[in-house]
C-alpha cells in the first residue's frame, strides 16, 4: 500500500490549502498506482514521531511532506531520528550538495562564499538525517530529502520541490509497483434513491465479485440531476464489467430510475 503524511500547522489552521494530496494521487495514477491512506499532522513532535513510527512499521511505501527545513518549526528530521532510534548525522552526499548551493547563492549575491559562516552552517543542518538514510535529489535547489528503510520518503513541503522528488522516487526506487494499483470504475446515476434500500444490493455485489468494491455518492441538490446517488463499482477491469451488469440488473429489479453511466 501507499500512504502520505502531510505535516504543518498551516494546513490544519487553514492558513494554507494542502495541494499534495491531489498531486500525489495524480502522480500515482499516471503510473498505475493507487493511494491507500493519508494522515495530516500539525507541528507536534510527539505526533509526528508516532506517525513516522507507524509508517516504518506498516511495510507501506510512505511519502512525508514538510518539516525538513532548518527553522524552529521544522521537526521532521529529528522526529525521524527518534522514530528509528538513530542519531542525526550530516549525510556525506548531502554536504557537498548543500555547500554547492550556498556557494551559488553567494555568487548570485556578489558575496564571498564562507563555508563556516552561521548561514552556511544553518543550511547544513538540512543535511542532517538519521544514520543509514539515503538521499532524495532535489532538482530545484539541490538540498535533498531522504529515505528510510527504502520505502519511507521525506520531501519538503514546497510543491515545486516535493513533486519532482516524489516522481523521481516512484520511477527510480519503486518501478516494480507501477501498474499494481490500476483499477477500472463504472458508475450510474440513480434518481431519488435511498441508500438503505440499495445497501443489500451493494453487499451482494461485493460478495459475488470480490475484490470489486461498491461505492455510493449521494447528492441532495445537484444542479443537473437533483437528488440522486451515484452508484458504482471499482476494481480489476476483468471483473468490473460483470459486476456492473449485475448491479444494473439489481437496480432494474428494484424499480430504480437510472441515468447517465460514467466510466473511468
Amino acid at each position: 500500500m501507499i500512504g502520505l503524511i502531510i505535516i504543518g500547522d498551516e494546513i490544519l489552521s487553514g492558513r494554507r490549502q494542502d495541494k499534495h494530496l491531489a498531486k500525489a494521487i495524480e502522480l500515482l495514477n499516471e503510473r498505475g498506482m493507487a493511494l491507500s491512506w493519508v494522515r495530516y499532522v500539525g507541528d507536534d513532535p510527539e505526533r509526528i514521531t508516532a506517525d513516522i513510527r507507524h509508517a516504518l512499521d506498516s511495510g507501506d511505501v510512505v511519502f512525508s511532506f514538510g518539516g525538513i527545513g532548518a527553522t524552529p518549526d521544522d521537526h521532521t528530521r529529528a522526529c525521524a531520528a527518534r522514530a528509528t532510534g538513530r542519531e542525526l548525522r550530516l549525510h556525506p552526499e548531502a554536504e557537498p550538495l548543500i555547500l554547492g548551493r550556498c556557494r551559488q547563492i553567494a555568487e548570485q549575491e556578489g558575496k564571498p562564499f564562507e563555508p563556516d559562516s552561521p548561514d552556511t552552517l544553518r543550511r547544513l543542518q538540512m543535511g542532517h538525517f538519521p544514520e543509514g538514510a539515503e538521499i532524495i535529489p532535489n532538482p530545484y535547489n539541490q538540498i535533498p530529502g531522504f529515505s528510510l528503510a527504502g520505502r519511507v520518503h521525506f520531501v519538503p513541503g514546497f510543491p515545486v520541490m516535493a513533486w519532482p522528488m516524489v516522481a523521481w522516487v516512484l520511477d527510480t526506487l519503486h518501478p516494480a509497483l507501477h501498474g499494481t494499483g490500476r483499477q477500472a470504475e463504472k458508475a450510474v446515476v440513480v434518481y431519488g434513491a435511498i441508500e438503505s434500500v440499495l445497501t443489500p444490493l451493494m453487499v451482494e455485489i461485493e460478495a459475488h465479485f470480490a475484490p470489486v468494491k461498491v461505492f455510493s455518492l449521494p447528492s441532495v441538490d445537484h444542479p443537473v440531476h437533483g437528488r440522486h446517488i451515484e452508484l458504482g463499482v471499482k476494481g480489476p477491469s476483468d471483473v468490473v464489467d460483470a459486476a456492473f451488469e449485475d448491479m444494473m440488473l439489481g437496480l432494474s429489479q428494484l424499480g430504480a430510475k437510472t441515468g447517465p453511466v460514467s466510466v473511468r
